[in-house]
């Protein structure tokens, strides 16, 4: 068995397609199923199983997939240790952020980190926050940005950021008419309304307009921001997305801030406390950390 097979194993196992996963390997797909075939021989098991929509762990891919994760971070750790002691801090840095405002935040911190340390590479994958906290407790990630609410339990989390939540509206709707800044969440119950893909995050909205004895109209749920431009522009519906995509919005569409002093979306700074951080995501967390204590803008608080 050699390293590569234990690299191909995982990015088979994250992507759940050989075709997708020899995309992001840049090698083409016949290889590394064979790659993964000797892997399986060597082992005597079958790691993965063919399903309607893609592959799946066996129970045996399961159980490799912990020592897997494992020997890749030994793997790592060892090459930035000993770059280390010639070079200073080097390796990469593997991070996992949600949208609205965490890029801009994790791009803030990079810009400073770099500074100190130019040999530092940077992974960061973006999904929703339940696809981030499962990055995080299966190690693929060390450190990520989410937003709440989310499971507490084998986490460590810091509130760094707070914002509110806006509605998109298509311009030429009736709620676009006029220069307010705000809407009431009485004036979208009778329309239907696209929200981030989250359950907990349709139950937070449907929360807000409890109060009012309505049920919101939800027609559709994304994950990715351009989804929510993209569907308000054409005329779908009204978006409810935190404050931070007016920053990405160009045309086609007006932004109200929902007038409600409870709706608001809070940005956690979270890592695993089941996973001991790398030597160098710990200095990275250590920086971000430092400054939040300080009131620092650069950890990105408001």
């Amino acid at each position: 068995m050699e390293l590569r097979h234990i690299r191909y194993f995982l990015t088979v196992a994250e992507e759940g397609s050989f075709t997708r996963a020899a995309e992001l390997l840049s090698i083409a797909q016949p290889p590394l199923s064979r790659q993964i075939r000797d892997l399986e021989e060597e082992l005597g098991s079958p790691l993965f199983v063919r399903r309607a929509r893609g592959l799946a762990l066996t129970e045996e891919g399961e159980r490799f997939l912990q020592y897997a994760q494992r020997i890749k971070e030994l793997a790592d750790q060892s090459v930035e240790d000993i770059r280390e002691m010639s070079e200073g801090l080097t390796g990469v840095l593997y991070l996992a952020t949600i949208e609205g405002y965490a890029p801009a935040i994790f791009a803030g911190w990079i810009a400073d980190f770099i500074k100190e340390y130019p040999y530092v590479e940077y992974e960061l994958w973006n999904g929703n926050t339940d696809d981030v906290v499962k990055r995080i407790q299966t190690g693929l990630s060390e450190i990520a940005i989410i937003t709440a609410p989310y499971d507490e339990e084998g986490l460590d989390g810091h509130i760094i950021y707070k914002e509110p939540w806006v509605a998109m509206i298509p311009e030429d709707h009736s709620l676009a008419e006029g220069d307010a800044d705000f809407i009431e969440l009485k004036e979208l119950a009778p329309y239907g309304l696209i929200i981030p893909s989250r359950q907990s995050r349709r139950q937070e909205i449907e929360n807000w307009f409890a109060p009012l004895g309505i049920t919101p109209k939800i027609i559709c749920r994304i994950a990715h921001m351009l989804n929510a431009y993209e569907l308000t522009a054409a005329g779908v519906g009204i978006a409810i997305y935190p404050a931070s995509a007016a920053k990405y919005v160009k045309d086609k569409v007006c932004i109200r801030r929902i007038a409600h002093p409870d709706v608001t979306a809070t940005y956690v700074l979270v890592r695993s406390t089941e996973r001991k951080l790398s030597k160098l995501a710990e200095v990275f967390w250590d920086n971000i950390t430092r400054a939040e204590d300080k009131g620092d803008d650069r950890a990105g608080r408001r």
